[in-house]
């Protein structure tokens, strides 16, 4: 597809791998919406990009189909949706409280099911569209401490088989990009502070994939796409 003047949803866009696919959007000529929770950080993050901000939880039905709302309004259509939002907490299985436990599926996957159900709506009206979903190295394969955020992602690359196995026949497109470790303040929360390291993964770098892959001709696209460290050292 030609990114010039595409229109582009980009959940949790305001830091790490969603700014910087933000901003390679834009960069390429898309404009581009971008989802936080936080209104103080979405207004910084909209303002040095250049995106259109909106202020929602992807978990929550009623903001899942606001936002969409609004971007059909702003940006007079859609044409990509990147579900990027997404939390992430390791825990050994006995530690893992539920609270936690259910609030890391409710965005990275009941997030994605509400945004992808809405946008694909829109496409199907339209028979086109794209929908990727930012998932994991972490859903090829279980881990210590991982009950949580490795089933999250488990569950986000079966999702994913599903709408691309529905939505094919609307010439609608469902990818799935698997980044391994990529430094940003994802674990932060989790306790987990990466340093920062030139030989691990950059957001740019996941952004650029992303970008290769949308601007394939709409004949073909590349259903899943892994992405790993040449040879990264701690």
């Amino acid at each position: 597809m030609d990114l010039t003047n595409a229109a582009a949803l980009v959940t949790g866009g305001s830091s790490g791998i969603g700014r910087s696919i933000a901003q390679a959007l834009i960069a390429a000529g898309a404009r581009v919406a971008i989802t936080v929770r936080h209104q103080g950080r979405l207004d910084r993050a909209a303002q040095e990009i250049g995106a259109h901000p909106i202020q929602a939880d992807v978990s929550k039905e009623a903001d899942a189909q606001r936002t969409m709302r609004e971007v059909l309004e702003k940006l007079g259509g859609l044409d990509i949706l990147v579900n990027n939002a997404g939390v992430g907490v390791f825990k050994p299985q006995v530690d893992t409280d539920l609270a936690t436990f259910e609030r890391t599926f409710a965005i990275d996957v009941t997030g994605a099911m509400l945004m992808a159900r809405e946008a694909a709506r829109h496409f199907i009206g339209r028979q086109r569209g794209n929908i990727v979903n930012i998932g994991s190295t972490a859903s090829h394969r279980g881990a210590a401490g991982g009950t949580a955020y490795y089933g999250a992602k488990f569950a986000l690359r079966g999702m994913t088989e599903c709408w691309r196995a529905e939505l094919r026949k609307h010439n609608i497109r469902v990818f799935l990009i698997n980044p391994s470790e990529v430094i940003t303040g994802f674990g932060a929360p989790a306790g987990s502070e990466p340093k920062a390291n030139p030989t691990k993964l950059q957001p740019e770098d996941i952004a650029r994939v992303l970008k290769a892959v949308l601007e394939m001709d709409d004949r073909g696209f590349t259903t899943e796409l892994t992405v790993f460290a040449t040879n990264p050292a701690d």
